[in-house]
This record gives structure tokens, C-alpha cells and sequence, in this order.
């Protein structure tokens, strides 16, 4: 069994929250484009620090290529946000999470498809993949032990 240790739980979570308020205003059908200023009046709304022009420089063997990643949304200087709105996700959709968590540095990202019936249903946690840690999650038996 493996666990995150990347924490941020509730951050993510009044995260997802902000979302489902911009997904029940309009729905899927829209583009990423109407989807992502709506979510930041959401989270800046919440009390949140927001960013939306972070550049990446990409560098390749410690040579600058002139490139730069530019994050949908950056929230609290923790969370990735990567919107989307397509048919359906992918598995190269988390992928991309996960390189531009590897970019960042930061611990946890979301992808989320407004696409969907139910934002809920749209929504993926990622984590870094160097904070998980193989484990178990609960406490062992006889030291408070989870029934």
C-alpha cells in the first residue's frame, strides 16, 4: 500500500469546491478558455493566492531552449491546476500533471475536465510521484487500529 505524504488536503479540496460553483453557473460544453477566469474570480473570492503568469525557463542539459511552461493556475504556491475540457481524460492528461509537478517542484496537482455531467466525476488529484511512501495508512494493530 502506498500513501501520499504530499499533505494539502483541505487546500485541495476548497480547490474542487471553487470548481463545482463555476461547473453548476454554466456546465460543460464550454471552452477551457471561458472556464479559467471564472475559476480564478473563484478562488481569489475563497481568500486565495492565485497566479496565472508563472513562466517556466526549460532548460535541456543546462542549456536554456528558449522555451518556457506557463501552468494554467498556480494556487498557493502548492497546487497545480491543469483545466481541461474534453470528452474524456486521458492518462496522457495525467501524465502532463505529473512532468509539470517534476517542472515545479510543487508537491500536488489537479486536472480537472469541466466536461462533465458532475465536476466531481472530472476531477484528479495527482501527487508527485517522489512523495509517496510505501506503507500502510493506519496505524498497526493493538495502537488504535481502524475498523
Amino acid at each position: 500500500m502506498f500513501h501520499d505524504t504530499a499533505g494539502l488536503e483541505q487546500l485541495t479540496e476548497e480547490i474542487i469546491g471553487c470548481a463545482i460553483r463555476v461547473h453548476e453557473a454554466f456546465g460543460p460544453g464550454l471552452f477551457e478558455s471561458i472556464y479559467k477566469p471564472c475559476l480564478v474570480i473563484e478562488l481569489k473570492a475563497s481568500g486565495l493566492e492565485v497566479d496565472t503568469k508563472r513562466r517556466i525557463p526549460l532548460t535541456y542539459r543546462g542549456h536554456n531552449i528558449d522555451a518556457h511552461f506557463c501552468p494554467d493556475i498556480v494556487v498557493q504556491n502548492s497546487v497545480i491546476i491543469e483545466l481541461k475540457a474534453v470528452e474524456a481524460l486521458t492518462h496522457i492528461h495525467k501524465t502532463q500533471v505529473i512532468t509539470y509537478l517534476k517542472l515545479t517542484d510543487l508537491p500536488v496537482g489537479l486536472l480537472i475536465n469541466f466536461n462533465v455531467a458532475r465536476l466531481v466525476d472530472g476531477v484528479r488529484r495527482i501527487v508527485r510521484p517522489d512523495l509517496y511512501v510505501k506503507g500502510s495508512t493506519w496505524p498497526t494493530a493493538g495502537r488504535g487500529e481502524r475498523k
